[in-house]
């Protein structure tokens, strides 16, 4: 199921994310993930108090996991380091923006037809309502 929901072409979109984020109890805002010499987003994540502590006094990008409900320091273990630019917080203080610099070519867990990390999460385009297709070059 995963792998489909990865690699597949089928729209299968998860409205139920933000539900489930809440029904955890964890407070959190959302963090879109940009870099900051090409202005590419690369993946929206979440933090809360201790990953925004963190990430300013780590100089990386550090987000709240929702999946497994723990800090999660972006790189630890694939070695995708996010590197901080600077952080920035919108209008109404209900998202924040981090702009970022990869150490290495990888952003994505996800892995391209190379079989290294993609440079964002953002590699596929909503085609219909049913369909996607790969951007060039990130297939």
């Amino acid at each position: 199921m995963v792998a489909e929901i990865e690699e597949g072409l089928e729209l299968t979109l998860d409205f139920t994310k933000l539900d489930a984020v809440a029904a955890v109890g964890q407070a959190v805002v959302p963090v879109v993930l940009q870099h900051a010499d090409t202005g590419d987003v690369l993946f929206v994540g979440y933090a809360n108090r201790e990953a925004l502590a963190a990430t300013l006094d780590e100089r990386r990008a550090v987000l709240w996991s929702t999946s497994r409900n723990e800090l999660w320091r972006k790189g630890e273990t694939s070695g995708d380091v996010l590197e901080l630019v600077d952080l920035r917080v919108n209008c109404e203080q209900n998202s924040v923006l981090y702009r970022v610099r990869p150490v290495t070519a990888g952003v994505c867990h996800t892995s391209g037809a190379t079989g290294e990390a993609r440079p964002t999460c953002y590699y596929r385009q909503l085609v219909s309502l049913d369909e996607l297709a790969f951007v060039d070059g990130l297939a």
